[in-house]
């Protein structure tokens, strides 16, 4: 792996030189709206970077990266403020958050957006038109930080990745080159910025296929956490049409008043289930799921597709030890194990999240984008919330333990979801043939690893 960057003095960060050169606000420790910038979503973050440079165009992220280079400071690129590697207390914190700008070709479903629009955003304007692209299931994260990692969301089995709708985009890499790259011009680093993270630039605009779609069947379905419940969704999630799309969350039931209070404390299934349209072949795809048990609640309904985003608590900042794997079923036997885990956490908050892929995303070939685990057939993340930071070595051993258990000796990771464990797990989010093309790609567009302040993927020509 590369060597770790040297120690650099805060007053060696050239704040002046950003504050003449780059239009745009440029914050350090005591400036109005600072604090602000430095807040991301995930709890225990407590950087506090010696600039926050947020430019309103290409032409400002150009500049930063320029002066980063030319001062050999570390980088960090902040958007929606979900990754891990978005805050540094060294160097410059280019945020993107103010690259806003929306362009919707309607007759053409196509638009043109700013890498800093989060997906609720995005959402809420193509809506209007009754048009949408995929992306996650939080409507917080930025555009360009959930695209360049794959972006696994609420209609991935009816439309793929986000990735998949991603037809050209607007790039500035190491070199401070602004580039416009698509499956004609520079195919490598369209490629790779398919799922390859932050490795190779700062995407500026991404331009994103449209797909018509009206109101949608959706919302949360809760149910009781028996191992014939898991083991049955996730089998009824395989065979559903790929319309279909859902999120399972099993974890111990809060004090909810429509579940009986012995029920309180013990395994719950909370599904938030998406039908890509409504009307009666919607209704029909679920009905096999309220079947599988009586419903503590059924909160499923008709909506325009951005009620899909739960609204945010502000102050809502998790601290977690939380892990990420693919797996390829999930039987009886596996299911009892979650629910055994999950009970006997000491975590604030166990959860364990269950994704059922496959449709749309698996019939990609697993080379047409850096993302590359195509045949997996289900996602898991393993989080275990907890308050007390003297826990923090007791949850992560358990999100460790159960990772493995589940894994069962098959490497698999999506590059979005690594934790603290990426600089160990890093290799798994790519097979090997993908591996090496994004190591030489990334030796031609970053070769001095400009953009290392990641999921890092190292230049060819370093171990």
């Amino acid at each position: 792996m590369v060597e770790k960057t040297p120690t650099v003095e805060r007053d060696a960060v050239p704040v002046a030189q950003l504050r003449a050169t780059v239009k745009g606000e440029v914050l350090e420790p005591g400036d109005a709206g600072y604090d602000q910038a430095r807040t991301v979503y995930l709890g225990g973050m407590d950087q506090r970077p010696p600039v926050i440079v947020k430019p309103v165009d290409a032409a400002g992220v150009a500049q930063v990266i320029a002066v980063a280079r030319e001062h050999d400071v570390p980088l960090t690129v902040k958007g929606g403020g979900h990754s891990i590697f978005c805050l540094s207390d060294e160097g410059i914190v280019l945020d993107v958050s103010s690259l806003k700008d929306l362009e919707i070709d309607v007759e053409a479903r196509t638009a043109w957006a700013g890498a800093g629009l989060t997906a609720g955003e995005y959402a809420t304007a193509t809506a209007e038109h009754d048009l949408v692209t995929g992306f996650g299931d939080t409507d917080s994260v930025s555009l360009g930080g959930i695209t360049v990692g794959g972006g696994i969301g609420y209609l991935v089995r009816k439309h793929g990745l986000s990735v998949d709708s991603l037809l050209a985009a607007e790039v500035v890499t190491a070199d401070g080159e602004l580039r416009r790259v698509d499956a004609d011009n520079e195919p490598d680093l369209f490629w790779a910025i398919r799922g390859g993270g932050g490795n190779f630039g700062v995407l500026t605009r991404l331009k994103f296929r449209l797909h018509p779609l009206g109101n949608i069947l959706g919302g949360m379905l809760f149910l009781p956490g028996t191992p014939e419940v898991v083991a049955g969704f996730v089998e009824l999630a395989k065979q559903a049409p790929e319309e279909l799309s859902s999120i399972v969350n099993i974890v111990p039931c809060p004090p909810m008043p429509f579940v009986p209070e012995d029920k309180h404390g013990q395994p719950i299934v909370m599904a938030m289930m998406v039908y890509a349209g409504d009307g009666e072949a919607a209704e029909q795809a679920i009905a096999p799921f309220r079947a599988l048990a009586t419903p503590y609640a059924d909160m499923i309904e008709s909506m325009p597709y951005p009620g899909v985003y739960p609204p945010e608590e502000e102050d809502y900042h998790p601290v977690a030890a939380a892990r990420n794997l693919f797996v390829d079923d999930i039987d009886l036997e596996t299911a009892t194990m979650i629910l055994d885990r999950i009970k006997a956490s000491t975590a604030t908050m166990p959860a364990v999240q269950i994704r059922v892929l496959g449709g749309a995303l698996s019939r990609v070939p697993a080379d047409e984008t850096a993302f590359a685990h195509r045949h997996r057939g289900i996602m898991i993340n393993i989080a275990a919330m907890y308050e007390d930071p003297a826990q923090a070595e007791e949850q992560t051993r358990w999100a460790d333990e159960f990772t493995a258990a589940l894994a069962k000796g098959v490497p698999g990771v999506y590059v979005n979801f690594l934790a603290d464990d990426s600089k160990a797990r890093i290799h798994e989010a790519y097979p090997e043939a993908t591996w090496d093309r994004l190591r030489s790609i990334k030796a031609t567009y970053d070769p001095a690893n400009v953009f290392r302040h990641n999921n890092n993927i190292p230049p060819a020509d370093q171990s």
